[in-house]
């Protein structure tokens, strides 16, 4: 006896077919999403340790040079022109 829906050997797509290919791409997709975010987020790691290395550098400079007096400020004195008798005492440059 033949079967009812045509061909003997031919099989009949059901549903549950459909519903198990979407569920695969569904979660090949959501599986290729979280390795792209997770590639991102590793790529930022050297940057937040360098930035987090500069910061702990700065608080530290910062703590020490509060504790710290102030370094007394420097006095340079520009140097003075010779005045005029100390230029008549001097022997003038030769050419």
């Amino acid at each position: 006896m033949s079967p009812l829906l045509g061909h003997p050997t031919r099989k009949v797509p059901s549903q549950l077919d459909g519903a198990l290919t979407i569920a695969i791409l569904a979660v090949a997709g959501v599986v290729s999403i979280s390795l792209f975010a997770l590639k991102g987020v590793l790529d930022q790691v050297p940057d937040v340790i360098n930035s987090a290395s500069r910061a702990r550098e700065a608080w530290h400079r910062f703590k020490s040079t509060r504790d710290e007096q102030p370094p007394a400020p420097q006095v340079t004195r520009l140097p003075t022109l010779p005045t005029d008798d100390e230029d008549e005492e001097q022997p003038p440059a030769a050419a």
